[in-house]
């Protein structure tokens, strides 16, 4: 059957991304896919050129032309002030769906674990993965975990949609919002919302320590998992390594104009160079994109070639055990194997069967209107402790009240330290001071304002302001531990 060409960009990446992605190019080009390359480089090497996102301007032509990436894994360098391209190129073309499908190839791939077939569903953009942080002090950073209800909402209704289209039975929604009763109690609310639109797909919601102990130890009892950027990040990683090694897990970052496809795993720079690298993550994502193209029979015919592959037991050496092994090889030898067995089907391991993850296009809910008061303000502070701290900061705070605003307490790290504050915290050289509204005057910018400028006359070094608002006459910002 021939295709007419889809244009896709290619990254090769870093450390063992050249070799995977020209392993995987191979398979490809031999099982005839109907594809044109168009190449971009990206990661460590447009780094050191001084492009601190680490791509160049004229690639986003590229990838916003195609709207199809296969990308191998990256490097970002640590620290050096540069922002995660990975990151980038997902904000930026809009991907917020990232899609792991995770299941295990027992008995040919070790694992624990037997007929595991779950998929993780990641939200993409938001979250810690924002990457807004700031340096308050010699002892303090802070970063800010920004949850949006249309950010929620997006990715749990793909989530929903995703499982309906298959069929899946079950959507497991994993948050903290014992602890993070705002942001993920957010994440919660509109798992709950959105699943009653969805009454004939099971639904469960676990707190994310005892849900990420559970897919360690059971994760046949899991389907389709819809969680936020961070707690989803760690998760398929370890769900890919339990269910055999991260070698072999793919995974689709989807919006509703562009995907981009690619390994989980990272870069490997203690192996790069040696040939040794294990290409499946990026040959299944391969697969996964030509299914989303339009190219369903091609990608068959590579996983099959695959999977009969794994059966025959050619491995690469991260998951090569003599017990289930029968040739150990390199990254090059691996790919020649999968080609060879073109055509032919596996005995045991079945080839799944589902459709084409396609775009996302996922229909917001209305934004309801809610009153908003603004109720007073946090102050966060550098503050050199002396004796008789924090009672004659507190002294100086009050001082600098403008009559409509009182200081209610002093914290450390989100513990109270006054009043009656916990002595036996760890005094750092910064605080967070709150100041709320006095009885039922209503309180302005204005006075925010009053307080700053009095606060910046007595020489109080103030290195942040939070606004504190109700909405609908409910509290919108979290009490202080204490409190």
């Amino acid at each position: 059957m021939s295709f007419k060409k889809t244009p896709i960009t290619v990254a090769y990446g870093d450390g063992i991304g050249p070799e995977i992605m020209t392993a995987v190019r191979q398979v490809l080009d031999a099982a005839g896919a109907q594809i044109d390359y168009e190449e971009i480089e990206v990661g460590e090497r447009v780094y050191d050129r001084g492009f601190s996102s680490g791509i160049e301007p004229a690639s986003w032509d590229s990838l916003r032309r195609t709207g199809v990436v296969l990308k191998a894994p990256i490097t970002t360098p640590q620290g050096k002030g540069v922002k995660s391209l990975n990151v980038t190129i997902r904000k930026t073309l809009g991907l917020f769906a990232n899609v792991r499908p995770t299941r295990t190839y027992t008995p040919y791939i070790q694992s624990k674990h037997k007929n595991v077939d779950l998929v993780i569903v990641r939200e993409n953009e938001e979250d810690l993965y924002t990457g807004i942080e700031y340096r308050q002090s010699y002892d303090g950073v802070q970063g800010l975990k920004l949850m949006s209800r249309p950010g929620c909402e997006r990715i749990i209704r793909y989530a929903f949609e995703y499982a309906q289209a298959r069929p899946r039975a079950k959507v497991t929604c994993m948050t903290k919002d014992n602890i993070m009763k705002m942001t993920d109690g957010l994440f919660h609310q509109v798992f709950e919302e959105v699943s009653s639109e969805y009454p004939n797909v099971e639904t469960e919601h676990m707190i994310i320590d005892i849900g990420m102990a559970r897919v360690a130890d059971t994760p046949e009892r899991f389907d389709v998992i819809v969680t936020s950027n961070l707690y989803g990040d760690i998760m398929s990683d370890v769900a890919a390594q339990i269910c055999g090694s991260v070698g072999v897990g793919g995974s689709i970052n989807i919006g509703s104009q562009a995907a981009m496809f690619e390994a989980i795993h990272g870069a490997a720079p203690d192996i790069a160079g040696q040939g040794i690298a294990n290409p499946s993550g990026l040959l299944l994502a391969a697969v996964k994109m030509l299914k989303h193209i339009g190219q369903g029979e091609t990608a068959k015919r590579i996983e099959n070639a695959w999977l009969k592959t794994i059966e025959d037991g050619v491995h690469t050496g991260d998951i090569y055990r003599e017990e289930t092994g029968t040739e150990r090889v390199g990254t090059e030898g691996f790919a020649k194997a999968v080609i060879a067995r073109l055509g032919e089907a596996p005995k045991k391991l079945a080839s799944p069967n589902e459709p084409s993850v396609d775009m996302a296009r996922t229909r917001p809910s209305q934004r309801q209107s809610v009153t908003k008061t603004l109720v007073g303000v946090d102050v966060f502070v550098h503050v050199l402790w002396a004796e008789g701290e924090p009672d004659s900061l507190a002294s100086d705070l009050l001082a600098a009240c403008p009559s409509v605003l009182k200081l209610e307490m002093i914290d450390s790290r989100g513990l109270v330290i006054w009043p009656d504050g916990a002595p036996g915290t760890v005094q750092t050289d910064y605080c967070r001071c709150r100041f709320s509204q006095v009885g039922a005057t209503a309180v302005t910018h204005h006075d925010i304002v009053r307080l700053l400028d009095n606060l910046a006359e007595w020489g109080c070094d103030f290195t942040g302001v939070e606004l504190l608002y109700n909405y609908d006459g409910g509290r919108g910002y979290s009490l202080a531990q204490g409190q």
